[in-house]
């Protein structure tokens, strides 16, 4: 397992984060089976949010490290300030209430990387800096991230904890995969476009990505004709989306491995420090992102995947 680093995390970080939007109690044993097999491949940081399951991710993942004792192997990622039924809730209030709660659940007092969950265009940054300084402080918080914010708002953020003597964010959180989504998935994401890849080259901001293998898109269950996938169908289905389905297709075949394995490798070999978020539940599912993780793309290949240039790669 490769591992990067984020400032302020204090420990390093998987380019696999284990996600865990399925960690239930009444799950638990998958839970432990699978957590304890992310760990055996080298990964060591874990996705979760206060909102996922209702709150159940962060107690299930609190449960397994208190039965394994081993909360110091692991980096923990948590997000918070989502927006609730009555709209945008990301103020140092809704922070503080997050951020008490999911230390409660998690069973430590302290988290490597906090991200907010959505972003409120609204709020000025100043003020969500001030406030998420303050549990820098205190100590219940490693390194401070985003996950969808436009990079314009990371700048503008970063900017503004640079000349008033904050900690700014050394992360992001966004969608990024090889196919490029037509629209939200849902109100308020963000999926990296080519000015945010091109604004994380010039920064070298590490990007997690969350949705890294674009929903099973490239896993060739998907053709034009299978639609009954709705969510698959708006955010996907593309002439861009299968024409880099094909290259995929071409370069896994050149290189003796999978589509959904090339998939994962764009992430993982851009200009600048990346992780991907996966959501394997069981071994199989495991191993195939681990041997994608390991796989070396080219410039030229990445370019060639994602349609920025039509001369194929020596590779092929």
């Amino acid at each position: 397992m490769e591992f990067i680093t984020i400032d302020g995390a204090g420990k390093r970080i998987s380019r696999l984060i284990k996600g865990t939007d399925y960690f239930v109690h009444d799950a638990y044993e998958k839970v432990a089976a699978n957590m304890d097999a992310f760990l055996s491949i080298g990964g060591n940081t874990v996705d979760t949010a206060h909102i996922y399951c209702g709150g159940q991710s962060e107690e299930v993942l609190g449960r397994y490290m208190q039965e394994r004792g081993n909360r110091d192997e692991i980096v923990i990622l948590t997000k918070g300030a989502h927006h609730n039924q009555d709209g945008p809730r990301v103020n140092p209030d809704a922070i503080r209430s997050d951020l008490l709660t999911s230390l409660e659940r998690l069973q430590t007092p302290h988290v490597e990387l906090y991200a907010l969950h959505r972003d409120d265009p609204n709020v000025a940054v100043g003020v969500i800096l001030e406030a998420l300084n303050e549990h820098i402080e205190a100590g219940k918080i490693g390194a401070i991230g985003a996950s969808n914010w436009t990079w314009q708002r990371l700048e503008e953020a970063n900017a503004y904890a640079a000349s008033h003597g904050l900690k700014g964010f050394t992360f992001s959180s966004p969608n990024l995969s090889l196919a490029k989504a037509n629209e939200p998935f849902w109100a308020g994401c963000v999926s990296a476009d080519a000015e945010t890849l091109a604004w994380h080259e010039r920064t070298q901001l590490p990007l997690l990505s969350w949705s890294s293998q674009a929903r099973g898109f490239f896993t060739g269950r998907f053709t034009p004709e299978v639609r009954d996938n709705a969510d698959l169908v708006r955010v996907f289905y593309s002439d861009g989306n299968w024409e880099r389905l094909n290259r995929a297709e071409q370069l896994a075949a050149a290189k003796n491995t999978t589509p959904i394995q090339i998939a994962l490798a764009y992430v993982l070999n851009q200009s600048f420090p990346t992780c991907a978020l996966i959501g394997a539940q069981n071994q199989a599912e495991l191993l195939s992102c681990d041997e994608g993780s390991r796989i070396s793309l080219s410039t030229q290949e990445v370019n060639w995947l994602d349609l920025g240039s039509d001369e194929k790669p020596s590779s092929l």
